[in-house]
């Protein structure tokens, strides 16, 4: 007896051996399926993540369009700076931005025509046009230009920026641009 069952405890062992092989082959077989398809969902649903995340930083803002800003014959005969208002369309991201922005058409020291940015190229504040003084005239630390833009006094390091112009059919256009602040050279912001 006792070598029946060795025998049966030996086949008994070899059929408990012999089937846990496939039924742990389906198993790992199905654990590498299930592995395989949650890192493929995984992949799927991370490339929006990775695009909103990467899509500012891989997108440039939009190119700035010029604006009209009046006829060339109405404007030769300007005898101090005029205001006009421009507006600016912007795309920074996901954001759309339209905004006003003031700039003075006057004549540089040769007599043509030039266009002048109306923010303040020290800190940043709008430099209006003082008609009494001749005078663009800073409020906010009193930085003072005359009236082709260039640099009079006050803790501005240099003149008032000048913008791209451009001539089509007669009009007068405008490229607006902002420049680097609390710097003496002019230099532009992208």
């Amino acid at each position: 007896m006792s070598g029946r069952a060795e025998n049966s405890g030996g086949i008994s062992r070899e059929k408990s051996s012999t089937s846990g092989r496939p039924s742990e082959e389906r198993r790992s077989f199905l654990g590498v399926l299930l592995a395989l398809g949650s890192f493929c969902v995984g992949a799927l649903l991370s490339v929006p993540l990775i695009r909103f995340a990467l899509f500012p930083l891989l997108r440039r803002t939009t190119e700035l369009e010029p604006s009209p800003l009046g006829r060339l014959t109405d404007l030769s005969s300007l005898t101090e700076p005029l205001a006009k208002t421009i507006h600016v369309e912007q795309l920074d991201g996901w954001r759309k931005a339209v905004s006003e922005k003031t700039v003075y058409v006057t004549k540089d020291s040769h007599g043509q025509l030039c266009t002048l940015s109306s923010i303040c190229p020290h800190l940043g504040c709008t430099v209006p046009w003082v008609s009494a003084k001749k005078e663009f005239v800073c409020p906010c630390h009193g930085a003072v230009f005359a009236p082709d833009g260039s640099r009079i006094s006050g803790p501005s390091l240099r003149g008032m920026d000048s913008l791209e112009t451009t001539t089509e059919d007669g009009q007068l256009l405008v490229r607006f641009q902002y420049f680097r602040q609390l710097v003496s050279d002019k230099e532009a912001m992208d």
